[in-house]
């Protein structure tokens, strides 16, 4: 197969993502940003472009990666994804580069088991509509080996514990840090995902910081499993 190759695009947020309001123009200000941030997950479905182009349906089902958020993107940004050695890189114009980085791996491996802490409500999100298939199109990639063949896109997974940490564990504004995502099979948009997930340990960082350990069943089967990193309380 061949090597994932550069890409890139204008950055923009999705509309449900005016629910936090740190990716409004008003809600960035408020927390001392220029304008608004584009949703972490929306970069990361930037970052996989290069490696879904390269290594095809085989990481969708099984690949996955660590995703670092360094620095906001910003909307209306231009975002170059950029193989750099075995990471994929976000960089824009901004002073400070990159602004994210992605390690992708080609198989994720076994299921890992949840750790003890803070049981958190499961959710049950139908994928469609913010849910499906189409994620990266609608953020302006028009890539079309989701929809072609009616696979989940792979940035659903961070978005759906990102719906965890929003309605259960974030108070006002938060921001998504970082995220090692599994794939463990293929999901197909009409199914129902069952989100499950424990806060597996709270500490400070430039505001209060919760790691999750999510694990996603859609049908029953486990499709992904992630370590999931946020600020959900900024200072």
């Amino acid at each position: 197969m061949s090597a994932p190759e550069a890409w890139e695009v204008v950055a923009q947020n999705l509309p449900e993502h005016a629910r936090n309001p740190i990716h409004t123009d008003a809600g960035a200000r408020a927390a001392g940003f220029a304008r608004a941030l584009v949703a972490g997950v929306t970069t990361y479905a930037y970052l996989t472009h290069p490696a879904a182009a390269a290594w095809g349906l085989d990481w969708v089902a099984n690949g996955g990666g660590e995703v670092r958020f360094r620095q906001p993107v910003f909307d209306g940004d231009l975002v170059r994804c950029v193989p750099d050695g075995d990471e994929i890189v976000a960089v824009t114009d901004e002073a400070e580069q990159p602004r994210a980085v992605f390690r992708p791996v080609r198989d994720s491996g076994a299921v890992p088991a949840m750790r003890p802490g803070e049981v958190l409500p499961t959710k049950f999100v139908p994928l469609e509509g913010e849910w499906s298939a189409d994620y990266g199109l609608r953020a302006g990639d028009p890539f079309p080996l989701y929809t072609e063949h009616h696979a989940v896109h792979p940035a659903v997974w961070p978005a759906l514990a990102n719906h965890l940490t929003h309605t259960e564990v974030a108070r006002g504004s938060w921001i998504h840090t970082r995220s090692i995502i599994r794939h463990h099979a293929l999901a197909r948009p009409g199914g129902t995902a069952e989100v499950n997930g424990v806060v597996v340990r709270r500490f400070e960082g430039h505001g209060e910081r919760a790691v999750l350990d999510v694990i996603i069943r859609v049908e029953g089967v486990v499709v992904a499993t992630l370590e999931h990193e946020a600020i959900v309380a900024l200072p």
